[in-house]
Parts: structure tokens; sequence; C-alpha cells
């Protein structure tokens, strides 16, 4: 849970101190991308999420939504939207912020995520995880072997984590 939190808040945090930077390409999956896909391109694509909270962070209305069980897509746990993004044009509500993709076993492995998104720009270990790190907005938390993907967190492109945080 405190995981989730700390996403959220990095989530809505990057965005407001990205700006402008912020609206360049972000990584994608499953046709969402942070910073371009809405609620509605989300909706029309995965349906109604099996679960919606809604709540303010930093003065603004955002909304969660949780695809799980069923309503998760192929090959995913869980799949988990947060929207409500503040851009250079002002904030918009119905914006995907950020999203967290978490696979099933042996779904995305780390040779799998090279091929599929490139070299990573880095890489490191936090909380006893390796992770792999994406400039254009893509953070991979290994499992414990460092072989399969335990959640991808898609954002809109990042400045490279410091060094032991």
């Amino acid at each position: 849970m405190a995981h989730r939190v700390a996403l959220r808040w990095l989530g809505f945090t990057l965005a407001l101190a990205l700006g402008p930077a912020a609206m360049v390409s972000a990584e994608e999956w499953g046709g969402i991308s942070p910073g371009t896909s809405t609620m509605e391109t989300v909706r029309e694509r995965y349906g109604a999420p099996s679960r919606e909270t809604r709540q303010q962070v930093e003065g603004y209305d955002t909304v969660q939504w949780i695809y799980e069980g069923a309503r998760a897509p192929a090959g995913m746990k869980r799949l988990t939207l947060e929207i409500g993004m503040l851009t250079p044009r002002g904030y918009r509500p119905n914006l995907v912020r950020f999203f967290v993709l978490e696979p099933k076993p042996r779904v995305f492995h780390r040779m799998m995520i090279v091929r599929g998104w490139g070299i990573p720009d880095g890489s490191g270990e936090q909380d006893g995880r390796s992770y792999l790190f994406y400039k254009a907005g893509l953070m991979v938390y290994l499992d414990e072997t460092g072989e399969d993907a335990l959640s991808m967190v898609f954002t809109v492109p990042q400045p490279e984590p410091k060094a032991g945080k």
C-alpha cells in the first residue's frame, strides 16, 4: 500500500515539476500513453474499471482506475491508472498521468523488456529489488531473481533517478 501511495505522489509531483517537458513523447503500452491518453480512450479500449477511487492531490481532483481479475488485460494481474494531470495549459482532469502494470509471472522477463523498449538508460537496486530505468517514461521493478517484472510504471519522460533513492 505504501508503495502505491508513493507512486501516486511521485507521478503527480513529477508532472508538476516537469511542466512542458512532460508533454513530450512518453513510453506506452496497450494503447495507453501518459500525458496523451484520456479516460475516454482508456474506457473505449478496456471498458469500465473494476474499481474507481476519487481523491484530491495537492488541491486537484484525481481519479484512480484499477482493472483486476477478469477486467485486467491479458497476462496482467492488475492495471492501475492515475488520472488527472497538470499541463502547461492548466489542469486536465481526464488525462492519464501515469499507470502501473503488474504482470503475471514470466509475462515480462528482462530480455522481453529490452526487446520491447530497448536498452535501459539506467538500472539499480531499491529495497532489495533490481530495477530498469528508461528516461522516456518507464521504470521496471524486477523480482528477486532480477529476471521477471513485478511492476512496470509508465510515466511522462523522467530525469534519471538519483543514486540510493
